[in-house]
């Protein structure tokens, strides 16, 4: 690997041990091995057609799948010199897909199976093992890290929401005092939007298709040489044994439109975390949340006295990225000239990057969720300070006794005004001489308990 301080991205530079498991999903390396995989099992499922003339026995079979679980970096260079540089066997490609076709036309040779090797990449175009190569390469990176990031953060929200579901808080709407919350029910609302999240993007991994057609997807080559094997029934029976659901229709190329859904599911799910992530920003602002000092660290080169939210910071500038990045490739996949065309071929390379920032932006906010804690005693200044919350409660319970007038009246006492705590009283001695109930909870109310069922909407959380 280059020295982390060659880096060309901060991925493989500044956070390049983070982001080291991409590399085994996103990699040309693990793109290279999931494109072997390919072929190998095409050769497999070709061999067991009677009327396609070589055979794979169960010691052949274990041996060419060897070579998919031994891959290694050896076999990765192979390929990638029989691509730029050629070998004494077989001149320089300068195509990718073809260098790992002679690869293993090169194992084949040595394993002793040549009648097999006539049948390597037998009719197909590389759009039909690309296409297969990155949805394998797509899906196990959301599976074995995206989504595991993912339920580990809305967890610990999940714990978090319920410790914390009684601690009252002052809400705002537009900046400006509003009917009061609890901490950890805003907590909650963050934890079922990204629940739900997690489920669109579930579905959609789930909704990955794949294409197998040949050429032009017409299986034209496939049924000149050989007429009497069903093809599309062939081909979808392939493709549904790595996975994925098979798409009959196609052109050269896949549309990606599966792919570009499930970008756009990561998009959404980035989306929802730039808005905690600033919410959370403003909360240690204000100094309703207590960040942990970690020893050593230094906040301002000038400013000893800083504790600055660089996590939750570092997840927004990630996740906007991730986003930025995820709105490209789902926008610009989908769309090939004609047949064919390659410019997509480079940006499907780009996707790891996409993921490798969504998933820093997801354990930046894990982070700093977990440095953080609430601040009971300047929430409940706060609240003290904002008596005129309250006139909602008392023009709502005025509305209750017949009053048709409740808002108007409520809004000329306290409206750009300054309300003092007893400022309810004229009004809730009214309620309670229509309905003493009322007027007795009103009596009792304060900005502190004004959180309604904020606790009991918390307790329906259930972790993923």
């Amino acid at each position: 690997m280059t020295d982390p301080l060659d880096a060309i991205t901060p991925l493989d530079g500044r956070y390049a041990a983070t982001t080291a498991p991409f590399r085994r999903h996103t990699s040309e390396a693990a793109l290279m091995r999931a494109r072997a995989r390919i072929e190998v099992e095409y050769l497999i499922a070709l061999a067991d057609l009677e009327v396609i003339p070589f055979e794979v026995d169960d010691e052949a079979r274990d041996t060419l799948h060897s070579w998919i679980e031994d891959f290694d970096d050896s076999d990765a260079t192979k390929i990638k010199q029989i691509e730029v540089e050629g070998t004494e066997e077989h001149p320089a490609t300068n195509h990718d897909v073809k260098a790992v076709e002679y690869w293993l036309r090169d194992r084949l040779t040595a394993a002793g199976l040549e009648t097999a090797i006539p049948f390597a990449h037998f009719g197909l175009t590389s759009e039909d093992v690309n296409n297969l190569a990155y949805r394998l390469l797509l899906r196990r990176a959301i599976v074995e890290e995206l989504i595991p990031a993912l339920e580990e953060l809305i967890n610990h929200l999940t714990v978090e929401a319920k410790d914390h579901r009684h601690v009252s808080m002052l809400g705002r709407t537009h900046g400006q005092p509003a009917s009061p919350t609890t901490y950890g029910k805003e907590l909650a609302v963050f934890v079922q939007r990204l629940t739900r999240g997690q489920d669109r993007l579930a579905q959609r991994v789930d909704g990955l298709q794949g294409k197998f057609g040949g050429a032009t997807g017409t299986f034209a080559a496939h049924a000149i040489a050989e007429p009497d094997v069903d093809w599309p029934a062939f081909a979808e029976t392939f493709v549904q044994s790595l996975g994925f659901r098979y798409g009959p229709l196609t052109t050269q190329v896949n549309p990606n439109d599966d792919i570009a859904a499930v970008f756009d599911a990561l998009a959404n799910i980035a989306t929802i975390l730039v808005d905690f992530d600033r919410d959370m920003w403003r909360y240690i602002s204000d100094e309703y949340l207590i960040q942990e000092q970690a020893a050593g660290e230094v906040g301002s080169s000038t400013m000893p006295h800083k504790v600055n939210p660089i996590d939750f910071e570092n997840s927004e500038g990630n996740l906007l990225k991730a986003r930025s990045d995820l709105r490209f490739l789902a926008d610009t996949l989908p769309i090939s000239r004609l047949q064919r065309d390659l410019s997509d071929s480079t940006i499907h390379r780009s996707m790891g990057g996409a993921l490798a920032h969504w998933y820093l932006g997801v354990t930046k906010a894990l982070a700093g969720t977990e440095s953080v804690a609430p601040n009971p005693a300047v929430m409940d200044a706060d609240l003290e300070r904002s008596p005129a919350v309250l006139a909602e409660a008392v023009q709502t319970a005025l509305r209750r006794i017949g009053d048709p007038d409740a808002y108007e009246r409520l809004k000329s006492a306290t409206r750009g005004q300054t309300v003092d705590p007893g400022a309810f009283d004229s009004l809730i001695e009214e309620i309670e001489a229509v309905d003493p109930v009322l007027g007795e909870r009103l009596a009792e109310l304060e900005p502190a308990t004004y959180i309604g069922l904020a606790a009991i909407l918390v307790d329906e959380l259930e972790p993923t």
